[in-house]
């Protein structure tokens, strides 16, 4: 064989396919990552939500500071809220908080921020006992600072505190009592062919009755030995609270009307008209301090208090919400029908 006629192997060539979707490899890394991270996150979370739900239950009065105003942490200013219809539970977290800050030896002194048309006569004035035995109890000045509406039962717990500041666009006053409830007795007759029957051992043991209108008799009633009793309650309150007034210029006063914020200073119903740095001075001056930090509690997110707040939310009509419909609730609120 003739090596030179051979013709040289040519080499081999390895063909290596372009690498190709390089971009979405790195894209699925960063996914991953992220996803990674996300489901840590959330982990830690529901850690967090389990934690508080289980510890709503057991410490209902376990609050967090957020610092409204910086100063000496060491000299503090307790900011509690009192908003929205006063209720049985409005009182009882007005109490968790009070209780709080008498146990803090760091609170110095209180501001009642106070946005409220007022609610049930009863849960007013356990505010206004528990603000005073508060005072009595810890030395601690108290200061109430009214803002948008401190009506009614919102002024008759403003009244407890040593001072009232409100802001010049307030709303308060309405010292009075209105009672309501609901007659359903065309409902249940004339559209449904309901017959109520009731059986009394006397004539008044049903005043007031869903199932009929009142009579003359029936308001008259009503008014010696529900709306009367009540209405004088907060009407000596207020007298006694307020130095400046005496009992028949808080009778004067007490006809249900609204004031500004200047006719309420005008009326001596209230001590100064500010904002928050007002109330919070007069804290200071009432507890002999130059400076503190002011804090507002905070409740931390509860499930077990969340799904308390729904369940109470929720409108069952059985025979406990006909009940409660039908019987009259004695108020000091500014309601508007």
């Amino acid at each position: 064989m003739d090596f030179e006629d051979q013709k040289p192997a040519e080499p081999l060539v390895v063909y290596r396919p372009e690498k190709k979707y390089k971009g979405w490899k790195i894209f699925w890394a960063i996914i991953t990552v992220l996803s990674i991270l996300c489901n840590i996150v959330l982990f830690l979370m529901l850690i967090s939500v389990a934690f508080f739900a289980f510890l709503g239950p057991a410490r209902r009065d376990f609050f967090i500071e957020e610092v409204v105003r910086e100063g000496p942490p060491e000299q503090k200013i307790v900011v509690v809220n009192l908003q929205g219809i006063i209720e049985g539970r409005t009182y009882t977290d007005i109490y968790r908080q009070l209780r709080v800050a008498g146990a803090d030896e760091k609170i110095k002194g209180v501001i009642v921020r106070v946005n409220s048309p007022g609610g049930m006569a009863s849960a007013s004035d356990r505010i206004y006992n528990e603000i005073g035995r508060f005072k009595e109890e810890t030395g601690k000045p108290v200061v109430a600072f009214m803002q948008n509406i401190a009506a009614s039962g919102g002024y008759y717990a403003s009244a407890a505190c040593d001072k009232i500041v409100a802001e010049p666009t307030t709303i308060t006053g309405s010292i009075g009592v209105i009672m309501t409830y609901f007659v359903f007795q065309e409902l249940f007759e004339g559209t449904l062919g309901i017959e109520p029957v009731v059986v009394k051992s006397g004539l008044r043991k049903d005043w007031p009755t869903m199932f009929e209108s009142p009579s003359k008799e029936q308001l008259k009633y009503l008014d010696e030995k529900l709306i009367a009793p009540v209405y004088e309650r907060f009407v000596n309150v207020v007298a006694d609270s307020r130095a400046e007034l005496s009992l028949d210029d808080v009778k004067r006063l007490a006809d249900g009307s609204i004031y500004s914020a200047q006719e309420a200073y005008d009326e001596k119903l209230i001590d100064e008209i500010g904002y928050l740095d007002k109330a919070i001075e007069q804290v200071l001056s009432l507890a002999g301090i130059r400076d503190a930090e002011v804090v507002e509690y905070r409740r931390p997110f509860s499930l077990a208090y969340f799904l308390e707040a729904r369940a109470e939310g929720i409108m069952k009509i059985d025979r406990s919400t006909l009940h409660k419909l039908g019987t009259p609730e004695v108020m000091y609120l500014w309601s508007i029908h």
